[in-house]
């Protein structure tokens, strides 16, 4: 890891076993991340009018909804991060889990719906820069 912010990014390095038997966990928080994002998306208008009416005392019914989509979003990113594994976008679902090849760290890439991992990129590549796995690659 001659990079610094590879360093950064990364206290964990996965087997492509270890990231594999990630993948039901991976699902659960991130549907959950992901609906909890779509409750403060149908909120966001009003928890805007509640927000600017603060001081005459305001509120708002959906106040409740979105503090809990809020605790639920962090909760599940929290639960991912704990895991070693990064989120590169949580509307997609694509995940990062940080790899060794041939002496240096690469990103095993998954993303949600894939049944399993079969995809790698290069750590300073993309989703777009994916390269499939191939038997003896890995």
């Amino acid at each position: 890891m001659a990079d610094h912010e590879e360093d950064h990014h990364h206290g964990q390095i996965f087997t492509l076993t270890e990231a594999s038997c990630l993948i039901p966990q991976l699902e659960t928080h991130l549907k959950t991340a992901k609906l909890g994002r779509t409750v403060l998306t149908h909120t966001k208008e009003e928890i805007k009018k509640a927000s600017a009416n603060a001081q005459f005392g305001g509120g708002s019914v959906s106040g409740p909804r979105y503090i809990q989509a809020l605790e639920q979003i962090h909760e599940s990113m929290h639960a991912i991060h704990e895991l070693g594994v990064i989120v590169k976008d949580l509307d997609m679902g694509l995940c990062d889990f940080p790899y060794l090849l041939d002496g240096r760290i690469v990103y095993l890439c998954w993303r949600l719906g894939e049944e399993r991992i079969e995809w790698w990129h290069e750590v300073n590549g993309g989703f777009s820069s994916r390269r499939a796995l191939l038997p003896g690659t890995i």
